[in-house]
């Protein structure tokens, strides 16, 4: 069962005067409920606790009535639906009032249902409601698997390497969850975590789902993949097929750097750097390719190009990113259609690109290049990955 969040709040205005000392025969309690707020389990019924609070403390026994009532959770669906006649005995503070919620894997946006009271004996209140917020952080969802498909193999080329994404889990062997909200160089605002609540298989593809939620002192969530020190190449053609969030300040990601970029001398960006893919979440139907060299701990030197779809934007439906590179060049594609090449030539000295380079796919929240989210932006975005493949 996943961890359990609970969160409380009082929020209900009530109506009438009352006597609060607790000693008085004839005191008049007020009523308050908690809303709970808690992380759906995929495989068994759970329990949400709704404590009602009684202040003063009463000498009577307290009696009030209970419903639930659907908001976007549908009773039947996602909780079991109650109703009846708390009581809450004399000289006590709380009583307890239990719904069942429904187990379910679906990945989905939070649903929320209503508890209200009524018809108080020896307690004051007008309309008392709490709320139920289930939190659907489950590992399946329903992907539409339309768009462009890449060949499975190349003349003269041998595939050498891919992740189909079939598994469970992610492949430790190939992959790591990087995990920090330092700002990463650009002034980002999310925070990297190595939890199913940002990155999960589901169906044999990769998502990695950018969240609006507190970590520390960021406001977002997100995932940072590399396959550092486990899978780096040198040359080939790459084939990356993936659908691509979008909104104000969301920046996804498909690229790589040089697996020596923790040695000495070779910091970034001497390492080298290839963004096979970037995309600013306010212009959804474009993509940028780049390069990137220079001197360890200076500035960078960088040259790229980009590409736009005459219709649609790349939220769409699934496309291929590709990068055909060798000793001479490096060119940028997608759906097999070139759109920038960079040539040895064009780099000159600290020429980075003729070593291993490890994978890095991430979905990014603000920085530098896109700004930061404002109030159109929705959340959670999502980038799904249906595989990556390697030929030489």
């Amino acid at each position: 069962m996943r961890a359990i969040e609970l969160i409380a709040c009082f929020f209900v205005v009530f109506t009438a005067s009352c006597n609060s000392d607790k000693n008085n025969p004839h005191t008049v309690s007020f009523l308050s409920a908690e809303n709970v707020i808690q992380v759906r389990d995929t495989k068994a019924a759970m329990i949400f606790h709704f404590v009602i609070n009684a202040y003063p403390v009463n000498t009577r026994d307290i009696s009030v009535n209970y419903t639930t009532k659907d908001l976007s959770a549908v009773s039947g669906k996602d909780y079991i639906a109650v109703s009846g006649t708390l009581t809450i005995p004399a000289n006590q503070s709380t009583g307890i009032i239990d719904v069942t919620v429904t187990p379910d894997s679906l990945r989905q946006n939070d649903l929320t249902f209503i508890l209200e009271l009524s018809s108080p004996v020896n307690a004051s209140l007008s309309t008392l409601q709490a709320f139920g917020t289930i939190q659907n952080l489950g590992t399946y969802l329903s992907v539409d698997n339309t768009g462009y498909t890449s060949a499975s193999g190349y003349p003269g080329m041998t595939l050498v390497w891919r992740d189909e994404f079939t598994g469970k889990t992610l492949d430790n062997g190939s992959w790591t969850c990087e995990t920090g909200g330092s700002g990463w160089g650009n002034n980002e605002l999310e925070y990297y975590t190595n939890s199913l609540n940002n990155s999960f298989l589901t169906g044999g593809y990769l998502v990695i789902e950018a969240r609006k939620e507190t970590m520390g002192s960021n406001n977002y969530t997100s995932a940072r993949i590399i396959s550092k020190d486990k899978k780096t190449f040198t040359y080939g053609r790459i084939d990356i097929r993936a659908k691509l969030p979008k909104g104000q300040g969301i920046w996804p990601a498909l690229w790589m750097l040089g697996n020596n970029i923790s040695q000495q001398g070779f910091g970034w960006p001497a390492c080298g750097e290839i963004d096979i893919m970037e995309l600013l979440g306010h212009e959804s139907s474009k993509v940028y390719g780049t390069v990137h060299w220079g001197i360890s701990g200076q500035g960078s030197t960088h040259i790229g190009g980009n590409t736009t779809l005459t219709t649609g934007d790349f939220s769409g439906s699934f496309h291929v990113f590709s990068l055909q590179w060798n000793t001479s060049k490096l060119t940028f594609l997608v759906d097999d259609v070139a759109f920038f090449t960079a040539n040895k030539t064009d780099v000159g000295a600290n020429y980075p690109f003729d070593k291993p380079f490890f994978f890095i796919m991430n979905v990014a929240v603000g920085g530098n290049w896109p700004g930061n989210p404002n109030s159109s932006t929705a959340f959670p975005q999502r980038m799904l990955v249906d595989y990556v493949r390697v030929f030489q």
